[in-house]
């Protein structure tokens, strides 16, 4: 199970409060669209649910177009993007249900998904994160998998293995962790986020 081995621990370690730990917003805007949001940065959000009560909740936009938060529906990935995933697994020694589960998560398989943040692609990367992992074409799913299965690797090896520490810099970056002391920062966002991923990731492993 490689430096994976003590997932089953450490998933005791995230505690109830992370399972529920966010909250899902919403506003209708002048042209009629529903907005939806884990991580409002509008002041119009509203809370109307808890985040584990909704499945599926993304914040992406298709080819450039103004990033909207939306609801969608599980995707899975084509022939094409899973090879591209058994092939990083393998080169970086990584779970194929954890990249899996990473890339659910953070693009439901979009190549085209850009967060409002400006992360890119499947694995959503950022400009300067992807420039570190060697990625010269950001848009290209074959590059963007290997640049964020590289990136996990390297917080794998800095983290000791730990999957929620390794996680949870994915989504907040290396900085926040360290501001928490080398724990799950207690940012909701970021909370959600690992627990979703490990849900996916035990989901994906129990169909092994």
């Amino acid at each position: 199970m490689g430096v994976f081995s003590r997932l089953a621990l450490l998933g005791l370690l995230l505690g109830p409060a992370a399972a529920g730990a966010g909250d899902l917003y919403s506003y209708v805007d002048a042209d009629g669209v529903v907005h939806l949001s884990n991580a409002p940065a509008d002041r119009r959000f509203r809370r109307v649910a808890r985040t584990s009560d909704v499945a599926g909740v993304y914040k992406v936009s298709i080819d450039g177009r103004r990033s909207r938060s939306r609801s969608a529906a599980r995707a899975a990935p084509d022939s094409s993007t899973s090879s591209h995933l058994r092939v990083a697994a393998d080169k970086y020694n990584l779970p194929l249900s954890l990249l899996r589960a990473v890339m659910e998560v953070e693009s439901n398989y979009n190549p085209r998904a850009i967060s409002e943040k400006g992360a890119i692609g499947l694995m959503q990367l950022m400009p300067e994160t992807a420039k570190q992992m060697y990625v010269s074409d950001v848009w290209d799913p074959e590059q963007n998998i290997d640049g964020g299965a590289r990136y996990l690797r390297l917080l794998a090896n800095q983290y000791s293995g730990d999957m929620m520490k390794t996680l949870a810099a994915y989504n907040a970056g290396p900085e926040a962790v360290r501001r928490a002391g080398g724990a799950v920062p207690s940012i909701p966002e970021t909370r959600e986020y690992v627990r979703r991923v490990l849900d996916l990731f035990h989901q994906y492993e129990g169909r092994r």
